[in-house]
């Protein structure tokens, strides 16, 4: 009988297969341990590699309970040598040290063939499961490995400009999506002439409606009115897209209601309420999807900023009901928002409800803005730390967010300070 392989060299032959991939994004330990299982490593020895009972190891493959405790995900990334950004982990001890490149996340992304449609619905999806602050640095090196060189190729056609902007601009948001808005503005703006270059108009409508975003979260809502006007302006000359159209009217409405312009902003909301109602087919393959979801989200948001919060408690409860839990990080976004509407109503029992529902959100999820946003919740509920539910809330989201700010250390090197 040969020498069997450790166990380490099993895994080691799996880190390429999506299926172990895809079970370390969703930080599925059963499915790991089937896999490692089904190459011939036996439960025993799979026990034995991670410190636990045979009987417990039954329960994780059989689906019956899921791996949960920080210190057993960091076990499994030892024994098996999986790296600990593909759990979400810090670097452990023994990786080398890495230089910047595309992360093992990125890397079993398709590079489908030259086919940069599917490319880029590949970083879209990966984007809304792992969170933009993982997956930056892999759409900028997909950027400037595969398409840079292409729009200097005379035989390239426009389609290349139209894939380097929405590549860019998906760069933009995943930039900002780490915290890094400066970075954002560069690759927003550099997104523009690209999609003018591809004759898109549709995208280059897309890419404003984008820095109108980035420029109210900056705190300039003229700025933002004037990149949704533009938006519109552009969105108009083009083929009619009733989702595109929504979506920069949203803007227009956020921006304006930033600014307290009561009427206009509630006339912008209707435009992209009736224009989202149309329900035609405004499918357009670079652009991502605007919907009813997404909708209710901003509403909520502008109706709070001009203080009707009766509207805007409606929207935000609709926009939590309509989001598909696939998409994690809009569905954090969403359940803040309600909350932050709910303690602002003054139903601070609602409050803690929504907010109990946000500390069951992926702790892995590398977005440093849903990061800020939590601290940003965990300081307006500090306002209330005399009722006692509140404080019995604030120790459990304390503990969350100290279990959050350790398994995304790689991606938030300076944590802010706590959240009371």
């Amino acid at each position: 009988m040969g020498v069997q392989p450790s166990v380490r060299e099993v895994a080691a032959g799996l880190l390429q297969d999506e299926r172990l991939l895809r079970a370390c994004a969703t930080r599925d330990m059963g499915a790991v341990f089937r896999l490692l299982n089904a190459r011939g490593i036996s439960t025993r020895r799979i026990a034995a590699a991670v410190e636990i009972s045979q009987g417990r190891l039954y329960d994780y493959m059989n689906g019956k309970t899921r791996v949960e405790k920080l210190a057993l995900f960091e076990q499994i990334a030892d024994a098996f040598h999986i790296p600990g950004q593909l759990l979400g982990l810090a670097r452990r001890s023994w990786e080398p040290d890495a230089t910047p490149g595309p992360s093992p996340l990125a890397q079993a992304l398709p590079e489908a063939d030259g086919d940069d449609l599917a490319t880029v619905d590949a970083f879209r999806r990966a984007d809304r499961q792992a969170g933009g602050g993982r997956l930056y640095s892999a759409v900028v090196h997909h950027l400037s490995g595969k398409v840079a060189p292409r729009l200097v190729d005379v035989a390239s056609g426009p389609q290349v400009f139209a894939a380097a902007a929405a590549l860019t601009e998906m760069a933009g948001w995943m930039a900002h999506d780490s915290g890094r808005d400066d970075l954002a503005a560069r690759h927003f703006a550099r997104a523009l002439p690209l999609a003018r270059a591809s004759g898109d108009l549709p995208l280059m409508a897309h890419v404003a409606a984008s820095t109108s975003h980035l420029s109210l979260q900056a705190g300039d809502s003229a700025e933002a009115v004037h990149w949704a006007t533009v938006g519109i302006e552009m969105a108009c000359q083009g083929p009619h897209l009733p989702g595109l159209m929504a979506r920069l009217n949203a803007m227009m409405a956020r921006a304006l209601a930033a600014s307290r312009q009561h009427g206009p902003a509630a006339r912008a909301l209707d435009h992209a309420h009736t224009a989202l109602a149309v329900g035609a087919d405004d499918e357009h393959p670079w652009l991502s999807p605007f919907d009813d979801a997404t909708l209710a989200s901003e509403s909520a948001l502008a109706f709070s900023d001009l203080g009707r919060s009766e509207l805007a408690l409606r929207c935000g409860e609709q926009a939590v009901v309509l989001r598909e839990e696939g998409r994690a990080r809009s569905l954090t976004f969403s359940r803040i928002t309600l909350a932050r509407i709910h303690a602002d109503c003054g139903d601070l029992d609602a409050a803690i409800g929504v907010g109990t529902e946000l500390l069951t959100t992926s702790p892995t999820l590398g977005s440093v803005r849903v990061v800020h946003q939590m601290d940003g919740l965990g300081e307006l509920f500090g306002r209330y730390r005399e009722y006692g539910p509140v404080r019995e809330y604030l120790a459990r989201f304390d503990e969350a967010r100290r279990a959050r700010l350790l398994l995304l250390a790689d991606i938030i090197p300076s944590p802010r300070g706590g959240s009371t």
